[in-house]
């Protein structure tokens, strides 16, 4: 997700900090109580305004919710109102703020798009609702035994306060037409780029893609990625991390405008790809490139890519907030963007190419069928290869930090 909220963030890295471990999240007293089934929540969203929180830079994604929205208030009479954010810690904030004016209901976010150190700064400061998952028919179409980060968030245990929205595989991109056999590893990334300098770039982190580079680089580099499932130890931080600072100076110079400027989000890198600017971009939507093929944004040539060592995979969530005023309408609307439909929806590349958190194997066969019909992406690689772990949230926060103090001017 783009930056813009630089100091937001990190306060809110100190707070995932201050927290490491992680204990489990202390349970928030609710002035609302959980309605004892979904047909009690359907009962009392009936005419509720949920204000959903959600990063809005991408247009395609907004549309979509807009979608959700009209079969919302069609279906249930519940208002979906969609609050564009430039970072997911913004509503977080929000949240937190009004914990410590004591604001325990009637609170300004009902529903957040969220995963990794936003969820564990949540449910540390327990800021959440919950556990509702239960509550939602379609939880039960979701298979957690098959599908691990259906339940664990960085690391982090969901334990029933994230419903999963949808799928996430860190994926490059390059223009066939001008790279015949593009780098499949972080080494061969950068060779590339020494021969081919100026034609590559990367947000600048925080921006969500540019510290999800930082740790496949890290990733791929480390003598032991295991230790970065592990809190991030400041006593050995300096050593865990130098392959990652030492590849970066030899990269650096060799970036698009040598280094001295980096994009300002993942939208704006692929823009560059569009513009002749750079060979290749990145984003965490296996389908990112296909999509903006339909809609005319990248050239037909652009195909995609994941690193033969595997890329980095999460999956996203929607939380409610403890003191969120349209509790019983949150519900209802997580309920339906994990319905068959909505997900259906949500994974066609020419709408948005966000892949399912369902278990095709529990639909019904006229559900299945909407998947099966799907088109596929021209762009999006047929093997998407291993899905490599989410470091400890904690290790995002340290790694921003780091990168900011050495290269940010």
């Amino acid at each position: 997700m783009p930056p813009n909220g630089r100091l937001t963030r990190r306060a809110l890295l100190q707070t995932v900090a201050v927290a490491a471990g992680l204990a489990p999240c202390a349970r928030a007293g609710l002035a609302d109580p959980v309605p004892a089934d979904f047909a009690a929540a359907l009962r009392q969203a009936a005419g509720q305004t949920v204000y959903f929180n959600a990063w809005g830079g991408d247009p395609k994604i907004n549309d979509y919710i807009l979608w959700a929205a009209g079969e919302l208030e069609r279906r249930h009479g519940v208002v979906l109102k969609l609050v564009k954010l430039n970072d997911t810690a913004e509503a977080v904030s929000h949240v937190l703020a009004e914990k410590t004016a004591g604001r325990g209901d009637g609170g300004s976010v009902d529903l957040i798009w969220i995963n990794g150190e936003n969820f564990a700064a949540m449910k540390a400061s327990a800021l959440l609702f919950g556990p509702f998952t239960a509550l939602l028919p379609n939880f039960r179409l979701v298979d957690p035994a098959r599908n691990p980060t259906l339940l664990v968030d960085f690391t982090v245990p969901t334990e029933g306060f994230e419903s999963p929205w949808g799928m996430a595989q860190f994926t490059f991109f390059y223009d066939s037409a001008r790279i015949a056999t593009p780098p499949r590893s972080m080494k061969a990334l950068l060779a590339w780029v020494q021969e081919n300098p100026g034609r590559f770039a990367y947000p600048a982190p925080p921006d969500f893609i540019g510290t999800t580079f930082l740790k496949q680089v890290l990733h791929e580099l480390s003598a032991d990625p295991a230790v970065l499932q592990q809190p991030s130890d400041p006593q050995q931080f300096t050593v865990i991390s130098a392959p990652l600072w030492d590849y970066l100076d030899r990269l650096h110079p060799a970036l698009w405008r040598q280094g001295k400027a980096f994009p300002e989000s993942a939208t704006a890198q692929r823009q560059l790809l569009n513009d002749g600017e750079v060979d290749l971009y990145m984003a965490f939507n296996p389908a990112d490139a296909s999509s903006a093929i339909a809609q005319k944004l990248l050239p037909e040539t652009v195909r995609g890519l994941v690193p033969e060592a595997g890329s980095i995979a999460n999956t996203h969530f929607l939380a409610i907030p403890f003191n969120a005023n349209a509790k019983a309408g949150a519900l209802v609307a997580a309920d339906f963007l994990l319905s068959p439909e909505a997900q259906a929806r949500k994974a066609d590349p020419e709408i948005w190419g966000d892949p399912t958190v369902l278990a095709l194997d529990r639909l019904e066969p006229e559900e299945r069928a909407a998947f099966d019909r799907l088109p596929e992406g021209v762009a999006t690689p047929r093997d998407l290869g291993r899905a490599l772990p989410e470091p400890h949230p904690s290790w995002v926060a340290a790694l921003e930090q780091a990168w900011i103090a050495r290269y940010a001017r």
